[in-house]
Order: structure tokens, then sequence, then C-alpha cells
């Protein structure tokens, strides 16, 4: 898995494989509202995972998940930010998000 120095570059690098949706966590499942497309926790796996830690400013913490649904054919990514600045969400979505293949 490759490795990157920020959040855009992590951005950038997986949109460049295809990685194009941009999901928003909504406690229980993931919505891009340009494509109206909902996936929940069973709908989709994450395949890649960046995390980044604030070394100065604990708003800069942050995950970027890549994540493909089961059908089709969706890749995307989920930036959520953890600790203090975390967003509420529902126990499943906290354990799928815990998971992930290496």
């Amino acid at each position: 898995m490759q490795s990157y120095d920020t959040v855009t570059d992590a951005l950038n690098g997986l949109k460049a494989k295809g990685y194009t949706t941009d999901f928003n966590i909504v406690f229980d499942k993931l919505i891009c509202s340009k494509k109206e497309t909902i996936l929940t926790p069973n709908d989709f796996e994450i395949v890649e995972t960046y995390r980044f830690e604030g070394e100065t400013n604990p708003s800069d913490e942050d995950v970027v998940y890549a994540i493909e649904s089961k059908q089709g054919n969706i890749k995307g990514v989920i930036t959520s930010a953890f600790g203090l600045y975390a967003d509420t969400i529902s126990t499943e979505m906290i354990q799928k998000l815990s998971k992930h293949k290496d």
C-alpha cells in the first residue's frame, strides 16, 4: 500500500486509482448526494485506509478510506475525523470502519 504525507495527497492518489465518488458518513450509511448513492455497512468493503495525526493541531487528525461497493462497481472515498472531532455514527458503522483488507 502506498503512503501519503497529507490528506490531499491521499485523496488525489486514490482519485487517480479510480476512487472518484465522494461519500459522507450519515450515522448508519454512506451517502453521495451528487450520484444519489446510499450504501449501508453491508454494501461496501474498505480496501485501503490512511490515518493522519495532527502533530500540533488536533483538528488535523483525519482518516481517509478507499471503499468499493459489493455491487455496482462503485469506488469512492470517505474522510472522517477521529478523536475529539469525530462524527456521531452507528455502532455498526464504527465496527465496519475498524476493519479493512490489508
